[in-house]
């Protein structure tokens, strides 16, 4: 008998467990589609963010690219003269090390550390300069 009187206490008390964790499921769903909407309107504005991040990656993308090509005809120009002269494997090893050379004098012209780049900005002009009255 006093097992029946069990079952039924933890029957209540299941009850009492199910109504808490239903009402905590709503409030967290609640807060869900808040913290849904806010993302939503934060991704609005951070369009401009993407763009950045895109343009970054093209950039990155350009860069290695550029490196990876001087390093790649070197390579093919040194394989080239070894097979036509005959000098293995000194023509490879020296195109190779040029080809690396140009392609990382290739990426700091492009990035604009170097002179003669693409992408090198005009110095801004100083308090004073260049506004003739």
């Amino acid at each position: 008998m006093s097992d029946g009187t069990r079952e039924n206490g933890d029957r209540g008390k299941a009850h009492t467990d199910e109504a808490a964790l239903s009402a905590r499921l709503q409030r967290l769903s609640e807060g869900l589609g808040r913290a849904r909407q806010s993302a939503g309107e934060a991704s609005d504005s951070s369009g401009g963010d993407r763009a950045t991040t895109a343009s970054g990656y093209a950039r990155g993308f350009r860069l290695s690219s550029e490196l990876v090509a001087g390093v790649l005809v070197g390579a093919g120009l040194g394989w080239l003269i070894d097979r036509l002269l005959g000098i293995s494997p000194w023509g490879l090893i020296v195109f190779l090390l040029l080809g690396f050379v140009a392609g990382v004098l290739n990426v700091m012209r492009s990035a604009g550390v170097t002179a003669g780049g693409v992408s090198t900005p005009a110095p801004a002009p100083r308090a004073g300069e260049g506004t003739e009255k």
